[in-house]
């Protein structure tokens, strides 16, 4: 899977004013330094206007007084603001806004997503959208040519747009938060070190969701190692339910779901049920005992068994590596249509009979999986945002043995990070590197 820009600790902690845009986004320059502020300001009986400007100068915003607050004052350029948010006024046909916060949004992975958020693809053509972008500050300058390229598309449903490097204002009031942003692994670094460089970031995220997020605000983590990462986010964000936390597991079933389509000659819309179980690296489970194609289980369908545990479960796990050596680059875009399929499982009813995978907390599942880790399992929604796992599941031997060599994994990835979760002294034992190559 594809990781996005490193978002360095120190930027949490160094505030900077965060760059907004009210459905316009306003570039301008006072005294070398951009000056937006996070919400737009109280109204009243004025309505202040946002046009695009194109230069670096300061263009003042026009104020018109306007004694009818409903009626639409005349602006200049090429939008202004014309919907309240303060007020939260709204067409009959639309739900009240949402508030999604992304970080790593400068990354190529964000770059794919961000549109599709935008145009109500993933949340519904009656969605309006505000989007909070966080970046780095050696990326803020790409952030606005992001801002920019959302105002030029004319999305309806985008009503606000701000960026900025302070997770503590960029998560302000966030409803969905989709953490993206991750260093990769340099050359000659270990999967402990990677662990606790990103481990940082994710803790201080963590930190700053409990104190500015909504209570009931949904986190997918993406940035790797995701699994842990998303631990690490949930146990530093105590008042957020820590069902609330999901490691993206979904491309790696959607691999999955691509594979036995292929290899039984259908496509892939026949083939559910399909579990990725475990951790987002190597060690991975795909299931294949209790997927199904055209509603019969895979082992009648397709009777190589030696392919379904051997070819089927490598492809699944090192898809990401073939990628990159034929295209030379990551998987930014499938990663990204992942996400939306992960968000889409959760605000959409699951289909009668079948579930989806993501990597969610373990205490109290129903597997006797090890508790108080992320690991990836089979859920099914109402379509609340809300989940439950999955009870009617099978094992055998060979599943249970592969899900058992990644629960180890992550046990011993928890105690690598012990000293980010408040649970002590780190002690890295790790089993072996079982990084995927999109990690690197």
């Amino acid at each position: 899977m594809a990781v996005a820009e490193f978002i360095p600790s120190s930027s949490f902690t160094n505030k900077t004013n965060v760059y907004s845009s009210q459905f316009s986004y306003v570039s301008t320059q006072i005294s070398q330094m951009r000056r937006f502020s996070l919400r737009p300001p109280p109204r009243t009986h004025y309505s202040q206007i946002c046009c695009s400007v194109t230069s670096k100068e300061v263009k003042a915003p026009t104020v018109v007084q306007t004694d009818d607050p409903k009626k639409k004052p005349e602006c200049y350029g090429v939008f202004c603001l014309t919907y309240d948010l303060k007020a939260e006024e709204q067409t009959k046909s639309w739900k009240k806004m949402i508030t999604v916060s992304v970080s790593g949004a400068a990354g190529m992975i964000a770059n794919h997503l961000l549109f599709k958020l935008a145009s109500g693809e993933v949340f519904g053509p009656d969605q309006p959208i505000a989007l909070r972008l966080l970046g780095s500050e050696r990326s803020i300058q790409a952030l606005e040519g992001v801002a920019m390229e959302l105002e030029d598309s004319l999305y309806p449903l985008l009503r606000e747009v701000n960026i900025g490097t302070d997770p503590y204002e960029v998560f302000q009031d966030a409803e969905w938060a989709l953490l993206i942003g991750a260093k990769p692994r340099g050359p000659g670094m270990e999967r402990a070190g990677l662990l606790d460089i990103n481990g940082q970031i994710f803790a201080e995220q963590g930190k700053a969701l409990n104190a500015v997020a909504s209570r009931n605000v949904k986190v997918i983590v993406v940035g790797n190692p995701c699994n842990t990462n998303a631990l690490i986010c949930l146990k530093n964000a105590p008042n957020i339910p820590a069902k609330n936390f999901h490691a993206l597991t979904r491309l790696d079933e959607n691999r999955a779901k691509c594979q036995l389509a292929l290899k039984a000659g259908v496509f892939y819309d026949k083939v559910s049920n399909v579990t990725i179980w475990g951790n987002h690296s190597t060690t991975q489970v795909p299931d294949f005992l209790n997927a199904k194609i055209n509603g019969l289980p895979v082992k009648e369908v397709i009777k190589d068994t030696k392919w379904l545990e051997e070819e089927f479960t490598e492809k699944v796990q090192k898809r990401g590596g073939a990628l990159i050596q034929k295209w030379g680059r990551s998987s930014a875009a499938s990663t990204a249509v992942s996400i939306v399929d992960a968000i889409r499982s959760l605000v959409t009813p699951t289909p009668e009979g079948d579930w989806f995978s993501t990597g969610v907390y373990t205490s109290g599942n129903p597997y006797g999986i090890a508790e108080d880790i992320v690991f990836s399992m089979p859920c099914r929604s109402k379509g609340d945002g809300d989940y439950e796992l999955v009870k009617e599941v099978i094992f055998d031997d060979y599943l249970w043995s592969r899900i058992k060599k990644s629960e180890d994994e992550l046990l011993a990835e928890k105690r690598c990070v012990a000293h980010l979760t408040g649970e002590g002294i780190a002690v890295c034992d790790l089993p072996g590197d079982t990084m995927l190559p999109g990690e690197m």
